[in-house]
């Protein structure tokens, strides 16, 4: 399946219909008085939200949505009927926004939240709505309103409790596959992850957290390096960071502090966010003697996916980072 997390549309509400002018003509009621019906309203367009998707892939494919017109009125008081709503299903953690006027609208957060995004016309009144007692036979009635249209920007954030991030193969995909319901991609070679991968950790019985297989960042990637900030906006999202190096790193620290800098660079205030590192690949250091050494002030934990080492203390630390 392809990822896609952005996509421009266009939308137009229904226009109301029109009203009408008509009088009754009934038998013993040759000149009855004015009967025409109102208009209907124009159906409406609503964007709502739907945590059975992860990408944007069908709102691209389809990029006007054009909701009917309410019906026109009819003699004999009759009124038009309202046009159909359309509905616009998108993942959670989409974000709308105006663009001819850069508009934030909202932020879809929460599971099956609507968003009336454009409201369709009034019905125009009916000839029966202007009768007074000085005009009992009015010629007169409405057209109906025109429905709003936008254009629109759609774009996706995932929504993940703890972000997973580091270069590529630094064993990310391997770890969430390990932990959670996800099934990513997993290869031997760099950008095996093309898109955020997410999974639902289970924690003991009752409790649970999603954590987010950002694909791999480089050097640069805050400039556009690489996968760039197409996915570093997805980190965005997370409580919780989670950095990965592989154990067979040539400098370990040098590349942490790379990771920092490139999320530095892209949004400071990510750097506020608990955070931890994991030494990845330890089932291919055990038989070197040499041992690791890290600065006192990085928390972290030496595992192994493939040989399930600290795999489970690896999730009581994501677990307890989540706790204020």
């Amino acid at each position: 399946m392809n990822f896609i997390d952005h996509a421009t549309i266009f939308v137009k509400a229904g226009d109301g219909g029109k009203g009408c002018t008509a009088f009754l003509r009934e038998k013993f009621r040759p000149k009855g008085g004015p009967s025409g019906g109102d208009g209907g309203k124009g159906g409406q367009i609503i964007i709502q939200s739907n945590s059975n998707l992860s990408t944007l892939k069908d709102v691209s494919y389809n990029r006007k949505y054009i909701a009917k017109n309410g019906g026109d009125g009819k003699g004999k008081n009759m009124h038009g009927k309202n046009g159909a709503n359309v509905y616009i299903k998108v993942p959670l953690g989409t974000v709308i926004k105006d663009v001819n006027t850069t508009i934030y609208i909202d932020d879809l957060k929460e599971d099956n939240k609507q968003i009336m995004i454009a409201k369709g016309g009034n019905g125009g009144f009916g000839n029966a709505r202007f009768k007074t007692h000085n005009n009992p036979a009015p010629r007169r009635a409405n057209e109906g309103q025109k429905g709003e249209e936008k254009s629109l920007e759609l774009e996706l954030k995932v929504l993940a409790d703890i972000g997973l991030v580091g270069f590529p193969n630094a064993g990310k995909s391997t770890l969430i596959s390990k932990i959670s319901n996800a099934k990513p991609k997993i290869a031997d070679y760099p950008f095996t992850t093309l898109i955020p991968n997410l999974g639902i950790v289970k924690y003991h019985d009752y409790q649970s957290f999603v954590v987010a297989d950002i694909p791999g960042l480089i050097k640069g990637a805050s400039k556009g390096k690489g996968l760039g900030i197409n996915f570093l906006k997805h980190i965005e999202r997370t409580k919780v960071l989670v950095y990965m190096i592989d154990v067979n790193s040539s400098d370990i620290i040098k590349e942490f502090k790379t990771l920092q800098n490139e999320l530095k660079k892209y949004n400071k205030e990510l750097l506020l966010r608990p955070s931890f590192l994991l030494i990845t690949k330890m089932d291919t250091f055990m038989e070197k003697k040499e041992e690791i050494s890290l600065p006192k002030s990085v928390k972290s934990l030496k595992i192994s996916s493939l040989s399930n080492v600290n795999i489970s203390e690896a999730i009581d630390m994501m677990y307890r980072s989540l706790k204020p």
